[in-house]
């Protein structure tokens, strides 16, 4: 929601102004203009980028007017899910996860967690881990690095379309130049005809240079900024259960364990300590 206010307030300050200061809101009307702008920073962006990165961008900004995609209750999930699986290895050792991480989806644990288990890319995030200290009998300094890599490989490629649009939004400013320049040269065609013609081709030549700044630094970049937030916000979920394992295997009990975990997420999204505790009642 905030995404479409910010828009509205931009668009209603800067055509507000315009008309207040006595323009005619109709002469900043300039189609071609903006497909000079738009058309270019297209094409601009799509020799940049590989189509995975395209198509990052459009869900992205999608993603943008959802919001983040882990909530508060998802979190709870994430910290139960680790807490039971923590405690099973306690009780039943570590060999005891076996079962349940080769199979997610038939799992007694992971069942209860059906928001979790819809997101591929975190059962797969945990399951490997697990895997790993199962399999590879590792020890938390040699586990952590490895999570780290791993966490640094996924925040690049979540934050790779942020990072894309960005760089649209510091080319559009060149690319109103661009249209201005066209504008001009129109203009010095039509010089020693009708003057009310000659100003009006200036007119517009101005108005891509005003169009490629407004898009750029109202619009393009905002939303580039609003992207790579929501990414860091969701790779906190990945950063929890990474803290969760790392602190079960330095030899905190799972209760600890979790309790690093929740940490680590962000204060407007973390539950409370009591919340925690009364949701994992409520799964038993």
């Amino acid at each position: 929601m905030l995404p479409i206010v910010g828009s509205l307030v931009v668009i209603a300050s800067v055509l507000g102004g315009f008309v207040l200061s006595h323009g005619q809101i109709m002469a900043l009307w300039q189609p071609y203009e903006l497909l000079v702008i738009g058309g270019a920073a297209m094409g601009g962006f799509l020799i940049a980028n590989p189509m995975r990165v395209v198509k990052a961008v459009f869900a992205s900004a999608i993603g943008v007017l959802k919001g983040p995609h882990y909530g508060k209750k998802h979190y709870l999930d994430i910290l139960a899910l680790l807490f039971e699986l923590l405690n099973t290895a306690r009780k039943s050792g570590m060999m005891s996860l076996e079962s349940h991480i080769e199979d997610p989806k038939a799992s007694a644990i992971f069942s209860k967690y059906p928001l979790i288990q819809k997101d591929h890319h975190l059962i797969e995030f945990i399951t490997d881990c697990l895997r790993m200290i199962v399999s590879g009998n590792m020890g938390p300094n040699e586990l952590e690095p490895l999570l780290d890599l791993e966490l640094e490989t996924h925040h690049h490629e979540a934050e790779a379309a942020a990072h894309a649009l960005s760089r649209v939004s510091d080319s559009l400013p060149g690319f109103g130049i661009v249209a201005a320049v066209l504008g001009i040269v129109i203009t010095m065609g039509s010089i020693g005809g009708d003057i009310a013609a000659v100003g009006a081709h200036v007119a517009a030549a101005l108005v891509g240079t005003f169009l490629g700044i407004l898009l750029a630094y109202g619009f393009v970049g905002p939303l580039a900024v609003a992207m790579e937030g929501t990414a860091k916000a969701d790779a906190k979920a990945f950063e929890a259960v990474k803290m969760g394992l790392v602190a079960s295997l330095h030899g905190y009990n799972p209760n600890i364990a979790v309790e690093f975990a929740r940490k680590t997420l962000n204060s407007d999204m973390r539950p409370s300590f009591a919340q925690l505790e009364t949701h994992l009642k409520g799964q038993k």
